[in-house]
């Protein structure tokens, strides 16, 4: 385990050299300016000089607050990959921790049928989960890398959300039938697995937080006939108004690392509205009504359905109908 180093005293020496360089600049200023009117022969070349410190002075200040926030942003970006760190070094143990148990056991002793089928199956979930974990890294480097795979196509994007359902339930062992789906046709064009980037990871947040029991509900629908809006919403404890900004950053994981009881990377949310806004879309984060709960809403630019000329009109004239809320 990494050790944590304090962050406080480095935010403290900014603060602190910022105020002391503030009073400095004031005070210097101050006594200049009366220097200058007690003082009737203060020269041009004595106001020339007394400008270029302040504006010297001026910028020495900004550079200094600039180097704080800097240093901040770089200080909390190391502690969000030291803690990316712990949770990937988590993940990649435990399921290669309980396949080496199952193995030994099934090399040390004779087992029944029964139970060699039973192990074999939760061998195969481990080796699921890891596989999960390492797609995760590397949609993330994809990512940050900007490589594009494949070509765009025109999508029914409720069958993709079909398959992630699907998936994701298998994933945590659960029926499908426990998420309530609502969606009318849509299509779209991109990159299918752009559009299962998106949704695995929603689905994969939407079962791991929910309740119990699991109460999930997909929605998809049209909007002004622009936009395909797609809805996942959970019944757990929902996202503080405070955090919902910072939840889509790299490797962001709310609460400690030490005392987390769900497994995952941070790296989720930050994957899903990276290629939402590469797809010109948006994504939001709002509460569940009635509480508790989450709810995802993802707007995604969708191909237009055949319509009279006098509703296409209508449709031209309707306005941008959504802001971003993260």
């Amino acid at each position: 385990m990494a050790v944590r180093r304090p962050v406080n005293w480095p935010i403290l020496l900014a603060v602190v050299m910022t105020s002391l360089l503030l009073v400095l600049a004031v005070g210097w200023v101050l006594l200049s300016v009366f220097g200058a009117l007690a003082n009737t022969e203060f020269s041009g070349l004595n106001w020339t000089l007394f400008g270029v410190g302040t504006a010297f002075l001026g910028l020495l200040l900004a550079g200094v607050i600039i180097y704080a926030i800097l240093s901040i942003k770089a200080i909390n970006l190391s502690q969000r990959q030291s803690n990316f760190i712990d949770s990937v070094t988590h993940e990649l143990k435990s399921p290669i921790a309980s396949m080496k148990l199952y193995l030994q056991t099934l090399c040390r002793r004779q087992v029944s049928p029964e139970e060699q089928q039973h192990f074999l199956q939760f061998m195969l979930e481990d080796i699921e989960r890891l596989d999960h974990l390492v797609n995760q890294v590397l949609d993330a480097g994809r990512l940050e890398a900007e490589r594009i795979d494949g070509q765009p196509e025109e999508l029914a994007l409720e069958e993709v959300l079909e398959e992630c359902i699907q998936e994701a339930a298998e994933r945590y062992r659960c029926s499908p039938q426990i998420v309530d789906c609502q969606m009318e046709p849509c299509r779209l064009r991109a990159r299918k697995t752009d559009l299962q980037m998106i949704f695995r990871n929603l689905l994969d947040n939407a079962f791991k937080y929910a309740g119990q029991p699991p109460n999930i509900q997909v929605s998809l629908h049209r909007h002004s006939e622009r936009w395909a809006v797609v809805r996942v919403a959970d019944n757990g404890p929902g996202i503080p108004l405070k955090d919902r900004r910072k939840i889509f950053g790299r490797f962001v994981r709310l609460g400690s690392e030490l005392e987390r009881e769900k497994p995952g990377t941070g790296l989720g949310l930050y994957i899903a509205k990276t290629v939402v806004r590469r797809l010109k879309g948006k994504i939001r984060v709002r509460d569940r009504r009635p509480p508790p709960g989450t709810v995802f809403e993802v707007f995604l630019p969708a191909l237009p359905t055949a319509a009279a000329p006098s509703t296409v009109s209508a449709i031209q004239a309707i306005s941008h109908p959504v802001e971003t809320q993260t």
